[in-house]
C-alpha cells in the first residue's frame, strides 16, 4: 500500500470489537438492568463464558489490559474466591442451567492460578452452567509463569485449546517492554502443550514495538511459524500512555515512525503468508485447515471482546473485574477496580458499572462492521431490507466513502461495498465511517495500522 494513504487513513478508531464501542457505555445500565436482560434470555439459547484473571507476577510495560501485579498467591486466592461468586450469582439469575460451548480464560494471566485452583474454578462452572461436553475451553498463558503441572492440569479439567503471549522474541525488545521471554522458553510450554494434548495452540505477535526492525520482525515471524501454532494475531502496539501510566516507561525515541511501522506489518504478514498461513479478518493468521480459517472462507466468523472468533453464541457472560458481556439487549461492563468489584459481589450485588442498551440502529449498524471485519464485504440493500429500510438508507455513508474508493480502499458494485486486499489493513476506517457514536464524548483509540 502507498505510504501517503496510510498517512491519510492511519486515524485513531475504535478496534469495533462491539458496537458501540465501550467508550460510550453508560451509568444508566446497572446491575438491576443485568438481572433483567439475564431473565429475559431464551432458555436453550448457548452461552459463552469469558473469565478475567486480573492479575499477574510482574507489569509488561506495553499492556493495555486491565491487570495488577502482585508476588503474593493471596490476592489471586481471594479475587478467584469472588469470581467463583459471580458465576453462582448470575447462573441464579438465568432461567435455566444454560448450555455452554465456549469458556474463556483471559487476563492478566490465568497462569499464575494455582494449577488446583484453575481446575476447582472449571469445575464450579460446570456445577452452574451446562457446559457441554465438547465445549472450546481457552486459556491465555504467559510462559513465563506456566509450569509442567499446571498444563496437566489444565488438560485434565478439559482445556483444548491455549493462547500464547509471545510479543516478540528478539531480547532487546523484550528488555524494553520489560517482558524477559527467551524463545526457549515458550518453545518447551509448547512442548508440554502437545504432550498433555492440547494441539490447537494460538500464538500472538506484536509490531511497532521499540527497537523492532524489519529485519528483526520478519526472524520472529519465521521462529513463530517454525513452532507450529494454529492460529496466529499480529497486533500492533498501541501506545496510549494518556490511558496506561506504565507505558511511559517505554522508550518513546525507539519507537519506529508511521512508515518504519507499515513496513513492519507487511514484513511480518508477508513471512507468516509464506509460512503456508493465510489471512483472517484484520489481524489474524490461521493454518488453511484451522477452524477459524473455515469459518472465514464460509462467512461465518464472527468478532467478540476477544477478537476473531468462530463462537456464534448470541449470550457472552463476562466474569471478573473490567470483564464485558454481550447479550441481546445490550452491552454490560463490571466494575474496574479490584476492591469495588470483590464488595459488590460479596454484598450479593452484581458488579456492573456502566453499560448500554442497543437500540434497532445499533443492531443494523453492528451487523454491517462485523461484516466487514469479517468478511471483508456487506450488501447494503440486503441488511436494510432485514431490518425494514429502504435501500438508499446508507446514502450518506456511500457518500462518506468515496474518498476510500477513489483511493482503492473499498469497491462499490450497486449496493455491495467490498474492502480491497490492499485496503485490509484500513478496515477499521471503513467501518468508522458507519458508527454513529465516533467523534462523541473525547474518546480516545489507538490508530487503524
Amino acid at each position: 500500500m502507498r505510504l501517503d494513504l496510510i498517512e491519510k487513513y492511519d486515524l485513531r478508531v475504535p478496534r469495533y470489537t462491539s458496537y458501540p464501542t465501550a467508550p460510550h457505555f453508560g451509568p444508566s445500565v446497572d446491575g438491576d438492568t443485568y438481572a433483567r436482560w439475564l431473565s429475559e434470555l431464551e432458555p436453550t439459547a448457548p452461552l459463552s463464558l469469558y473469565l478475567h484473571i486480573a492479575y499477574c507476577a510482574e507489569m509488561c510495560w506495553f499492556c493495555g489490559c486491565h491487570t495488577k501485579a502482585t508476588h503474593k498467591y493471596a490476592p489471586v486466592a481471594d479475587y478467584l474466591d469472588a469470581v467463583q461468586a459471580e458465576a453462582k450469582l448470575i447462573a441464579g439469575k438465568l432461567p435455566a442451567r444454560m448450555k455452554v460451548d465456549h469458556v474463556h480464560f483471559g487476563g492478566g494471566s490465568p497462569t499464575l492460578l494455582k494449577a488446583d485452583d484453575f481446575a476447582q474454578t472449571l469445575a464450579q462452572l460446570r456445577e452452574f452452567y451446562n457446559v457441554t461436553l465438547d465445549a472450546d475451553i481457552a486459556v491465555e498463558m504467559d510462559p513465563r509463569t506456566a509450569t509442567e503441572d499446571y498444563v496437566r492440569a489444565m488438560a485434565k479439567a478439559g482445556v483444548t485449546r491455549a493462547s500464547i503471549g509471545v510479543q516478540d522474541f528478539d531480547e532487546r525488545v523484550q528488555k524494553a517492554i520489560n517482558r524477559i521471554q527467551p524463545y526457549d522458553v515458550t518453545a518447551r510450554v509448547i512442548g508440554w502443550l502437545r504432550d498433555a494434548g492440547i494441539s490447537a495452540i494460538n500464538m500472538d505477535l506484536v509490531y511497532g514495538l521499540p527497537y523492532q526492525t524489519v529485519e528483526s520482525v520478519t526472524e520472529m515471524a519465521r521462529l513463530a511459524a517454525g513452532l507450529a501454532p494454529a492460529r496466529i494475531a499480529l497486533f500492533g502496539y498501541a501506545h496510549v500512555p494518556w490511558m496506561k501510566p506504565h507505558q511511559k516507561l517505554i522508550p518513546e525515541d525507539a519507537l519506529p515512525d508511521m512508515a518504519e511501522r507499515w513496513a513492519q506489518y507487511e514484513a511480518t504478514a508477508d513471512a507468516l503468508l509464506e509460512a503456508g498461513y493465510i489471512r483472517v479478518g484484520l489481524d489474524h493468521f490461521a493454518h488453511p485447515d484451522d477452524p477459524m480459517a473455515k469459518a472465514a472462507k464460509d462467512g461465518a466468523l464472527h468478532r467478540n471482546f476477544q477478537g476473531y472468533t468462530t463462537d456464534e453464541a448470541p449470550v457472552l457472560i463476562a466474569l471478573g473485574a473490567s470483564g464485558i458481556g454481550s447479550l441481546p439487549q445490550g452491552y454490560v461492563a463490571n466494575e474496574i477496580a479490584i476492591e469495588r468489584y470483590k464488595q459488590t459481589v460479596r454484598a450479593g450485588e452484581l458488579p456492573i458499572a456502566r453499560g448500554i442498551a442497543v437500540n434497532g440502529d445499533d443492531k443494523l449498524r453492528r451487523e454491517i462492521i462485523e461484516k466487514l471485519m469479517c468478511d471483508m464485504n456487506v450488501d447494503l440493500a440486503e441488511i436494510a431490507g432485514l431490518h425494514g429500510l429502504d435501500p438508499d438508507a446508507f446514502d450518506p455513508e456511500l457518500a462518506a466513502l468515496e474518498p476510500l474508493e477513489a483511493d482503492g480502499i473499498v469497491l462499490r458494485d450497486g449496493s455491495r461495498l467490498v474492502i480491497t486486499e490492499e485496503g485490509r489493513p484500513l478496515m477499521r476506517a471503513v467501518c468508522a465511517v458507519f458508527d454513529r457514536y465516533l467523534g462523541q464524548g473525547g474518546a480516545q483509540h489507538s490508530r487503524a495500522v
